[in-house]
């Protein structure tokens, strides 16, 4: 975690700047470089900044800062870090009040975009606040799970919310925020899928992208795969990290669980290069979705910090972690969480889901209801949108 008792952002050697990007997160980075890559194709001689990651750096936009390398979650990770967070706070907005970008595009990170949404609303910068800058919410915050009132500051500082899975267009009825369902960003015309289905594969482990919870998920799924594969269940065994710190932790890890005493045969592959698998234990994150829309038959493994999860419990108002569960209602990946993700629970868990025909069937239908359910709109996608504010907008209303 980066730690400078003070942050500067570069500036744009008085380039006039058309769209800001803010991404906390690896799958948000990811999201939004293929938004940029959309808006390039459009529109090649806009200027585009971001803090995010290298994805929305290598898609074309200048990168200020890269936010996902400290991306933490949960409430004693966040307030452990809370001066970092703090200081860059600060210096994005100064950034801002400097270069008038024409459009800020906040990629769900709600804690941290929500916030500076109002900041901005306050310093009389946003269109909200009667300034020029309009602000795009990219990715709702899942209010449907939790902090439902989330949808009432967010009319207030928002001008418009694309969201990502049709069912969040009503959960801002009682609101006045523009808010359209703009397809979901694996499903986007001319995104690449992030992996596929691989009958003759590895086992995949996907423990997320945050440093915490691959500390915390990681060892269940070595453990589960060990043991599988000592009841002959499985071979080879690939780990997709998000980032070159991720793939330090995980190999740390392994090492510290017995290394390939533990488990011979792990590869490691960076998220991005093209990867298939015949079965998964994922984390309840964005890649837990990539896997159910592959048709990859698995898991979910979650493990928080104690105090999170006790929180968390009582907050939280849904009856799945996994996304793809929600939108199926069913257990379409059955969730392992805390005390539940045992060896021998992950181990009996691909064991049937690389040997039970019917379980193979049942993901592959259920993949094919996902991807009809999140294929993007007919209708404009998140770059059209954006691109409207660049341009000056703003768009017609009506999003509903």
């Amino acid at each position: 975690m980066a730690d400078d008792s003070h942050i500067e952002l570069p500036g744009m050697d008085g380039r006039r700047v058309d769209v800001l990007f803010i991404a906390g997160e690896h799958s948000g980075d990811e999201h939004a470089a293929e938004v940029i890559r959309g808006i390039r194709k459009k529109a090649p001689e806009l200027s585009i900044a971001a803090v995010g990651g290298t994805r929305m750096e290598a898609a074309g936009a200048a990168l200020l800062h890269d936010l996902t390398a400290t991306s933490v979650v949960g409430l004693v990770e966040v307030l452990r870090h809370y001066r970092y967070f703090k200081r860059l706070f600060d210096a994005l907005l100064h950034w801002v009040e400097e270069h008038r970008p024409r459009v800020v595009v906040l990629v769900d990170y709600p804690g941290f975009n929500l916030r500076f949404a109002a900041a901005l609303q306050r310093a009389g910068i946003s269109r909200k606040g009667g300034g020029p800058t309009a602000v795009y919410g990219y990715i709702s915050p899942q209010i449907w799970a939790w902090k439902a009132g989330r949808r009432f500051r967010m009319a207030e500082v928002l001008d418009e919310v694309g969201v990502i899975f049709p069912f969040e267009v009503d959960c801002f009825a009682d609101t006045d925020l523009d808010t359209r369902f703009v397809g979901h960003p694996f499903l986007l015309p001319g995104a690449a899928p992030p992996l596929r289905f691989d009958a003759d594969g590895p086992v995949l482990l996907l423990p997320g992208s945050r440093l915490q919870p691959i500390g915390r998920i990681l060892p269940a799924m070595l453990r589960g795969a060990a043991q599988a594969r000592r009841e002959g269940w499985l071979d080879a065994v690939t780990v997709i990290y998000p980032s070159p710190g991720a793939r330090a932790l995980i190999e740390k890890i392994h090492t510290a669980e017995g290394g390939d005493r533990l488990l011979p045969r792990l590869d490691l592959v960076p998220a991005g290069e093209e990867a298939g698998g015949r079965a998964v234990l994922t984390s309840s994150g964005t890649m837990s979705l990539a896997c159910a829309l592959a048709g990859i038959p698995g898991a979910i493994v979650y493990r928080a910090h104690p105090l999170t999860y006790f929180i968390g419990r009582r907050v939280v108002s849904v009856p799945y972690l996994g996304i793809a569960n929600l939108i199926l209602e069913q257990p379409f990946y059955p969730e392992y969480i805390q005390g539940e993700a045992t060896a021998a629970n992950l181990a009996r868990e691909l064991r049937v889901c690389l040997h039970d025909a019917e379980r193979l069937k049942a993901t592959t239908e259920g993949a094919a209801r996902l991807r009809e359910t999140l294929a993007a709109p007919a209708r404009e996608g998140p770059h059209d949108r954006i691109l409207d504010y660049a341009r000056g907008g703003p768009p017609a209303s009506g999003g509903r």
